[in-house]
């Protein structure tokens, strides 16, 4: 069965001057364009192809992959704002269309923004939004205590960062908890710290009762942020200097940027310490 806005593996039905038709089977046969067939490309074969709408509303293969599918969230940049909305770029030669309808501030030429990708009932056109809470989970969540989770930054507000947990449910980083740069529409591993009475999820990018960020580790990172990401100090500095710039011993020091390391918070070298920039 082929599905709209997703990858699909189609055979070749027929040749025609302009491309050959794909076995669609519950939407008919589909036609690939000309500009996807490959050589090695024969009646019969499988392929590969990601299914929308051309416009003139007819089904329409490609081979290209769309930097999202139906049912997922993306980054996406606006090419251009029209009439009738803001057209995105998502990988395949028809941009994505988010009408003004689905825009909850004015999108811009040339910025990006973080959209849910749907079709639309009353058109059969897949389409973007920035209403993300539409498409989450309304049910309760059955999330168990530091169970990990794949999380996208969604927006970030006085408390810290709201995230999508596993496209279903949203939650919050405090950023009192958060020692590393995040941006809108990154994808990251969490964990779950807490599932409040009110259903609301408390976040941790750390797994709680492992490794902590103590107030050493946080001057260390205070230190490197003032300096611009990197400091020319690691295991192997003379434990005078170490204690010299940061008021402590070398062992400690160590212990220190070797938590940070673990939580992939700082890179170390020969040359010093650097805070990794996401």
């Amino acid at each position: 069965m082929a599905i709209l806005g997703h990858k699909n593996n189609l055979s070749i039905v027929r040749k025609v001057d302009f491309g050959f038709y794909l076995d669609g089977e519950n939407l008919g046969e589909i036609l690939m364009p000309k500009r996807y067939i490959t050589e090695n490309m024969s009646i019969g074969d499988k392929v590969e192809v990601f299914v929308y709408l051309d416009g003139e509303e007819r089904y329409v293969a490609t081979t290209e992959s769309p930097i999202a599918q139906v049912g997922e969230y993306a980054f996406l940049k606006v090419n251009k704002v029209e009439e009738v909305g803001a057209f995105m770029e998502w990988g395949v030669l028809k941009e994505l269309l988010v009408p003004f309808s689905e825009q909850k501030i004015k999108m811009e030429e040339g910025r990006s923004y973080l959209i849910y990708i749907y079709v639309d009932k009353l058109t059969d056109r897949i389409t973007g939004t920035m209403k993300l809470e539409k498409f989450l989970d309304k049910e309760p969540s059955d999330y168990i205590f530091n169970q990990e989770v794949e999380l996208i930054i969604w927006t970030h507000t006085d408390f810290g960062y709201k995230a999508i947990i596993n496209g279903k449910h949203l939650g919050i980083l405090y950023k009192n908890e958060v020692y590393q740069n995040l941006t809108i529409g990154q994808k990251i591993n969490g964990f779950i710290k807490k599932v409040r009475e009110d259903d609301k999820i408390d976040l941790s990018l750390i797994k709680q009762g492992f490794i902590k960020i103590d107030n050493i580790a946080k001057n260390i990172l205070e230190k490197l942020e003032k300096a611009g990401g990197f400091l020319p100090y690691n295991d192997k500095t003379d434990p005078d200097v170490i204690n010299a710039i940061f008021g402590i011993s070398k062992k400690v020091f160590k212990q220190s940027i070797g938590t940070l390391f673990k939580q992939r918070i700082i890179e170390i070298n020969e040359k010093g310490i650097k805070k990794v920039e996401i």
